[in-house]
């Protein structure tokens, strides 16, 4: 039967399908639906609106009309098949489908040939997506994780960043100068209440935007309460390591 409530309604013609208010919606009432956001069921959205601040292009509002009444059981199951299955994220596109990229064995790349007189190497990196932004705080791999937190330009600058830094590690990428400071430092703090995280290294440039990522860091495993070993790495333009602690 349905009554007359408030209920989050979407101008699709106003939605880039970016996804923030998926992450916004504690109930898991949107989802991105072939590059929209979509209501998926009206019992799961209780038309309080907490969606709406995070929508960028106006797309969200909260309208009054007859709807199937809020259901807070359906949205507690909803949301522990949702944990069950964390192998997609928000914003719908293909590349950005959770991965767990295939390694050899420790055997087998023991007795992999060695090639002394080329620079070539097999890529070590052992997930995907890798920018921060796009990494759910659920994600499998981050489980019990050593992660290697990357200012952006760094990885154009270390010439021998697989060898030396990623293997063995989970990558989160991101630029303090550009993204969202405070959605990083939450995004660590969920990492870090939840995941297990056993170390975490953090390697920036010499120029002054990249100084904020190790704080940034701190500042997310302050608000999670958790004290996690922390390493720092400062790179020079030219990709030699200019200080470590």
């Amino acid at each position: 039967m349905k009554i007359l409530r408030k209920i989050i309604e979407v101008n699709e013609d106003l939605c880039d399908g970016c996804g923030q208010c998926v992450t916004g919606c504690d109930e898991g009432a949107l989802q991105i639906i072939d590059g929209k956001a979509k209501v998926v069921s009206e019992i799961f959205c209780d038309g309080l609106g907490a969606c709406i601040g995070e929508c960028p292009t106006g797309a969200l509002k909260i309208v009054e009309r007859e709807a199937a009444p809020f259901d807070e059981e359906a949205v507690k199951k909803h949301l522990a098949g949702m944990e069950k299955e964390p192998d997609t994220l928000p914003c719908g596109c293909p590349s950005t489908h959770i991965q767990i990229l295939d390694r050899p064995s420790a055997c087998a790349e023991a007795n992999q040939p060695k090639h002394f007189e080329s620079p070539e190497q097999d890529s070590t990196l052992s997930h995907w997506p890798v920018q921060i932004k796009l990494i759910p705080a659920g994600a499998p791999f981050l489980k019990g994780a050593d992660l290697l937190v990357l200012a952006d330009c760094t990885a154009v600058a270390f010439p021998s960043l697989h060898r030396d830094w990623i293997k063995g590690k989970v990558v989160m990428m991101g630029c303090p100068k550009f993204d969202d400071v405070q959605e990083y430092a939450e995004k660590f703090a969920d990492i870090f209440r939840t995941a297990g995280i056993k170390s975490v290294t953090v390697a920036v440039m010499e120029v002054p935007c990249c100084s904020g990522m190790p704080a940034i860091v701190k500042k997310g495993m302050d608000m999670a309460g958790k004290k996690v070993p922390i390493k720092e790495m400062l790179l020079s333009l030219r990709g030699k390591v200019l200080k470590q602690s």
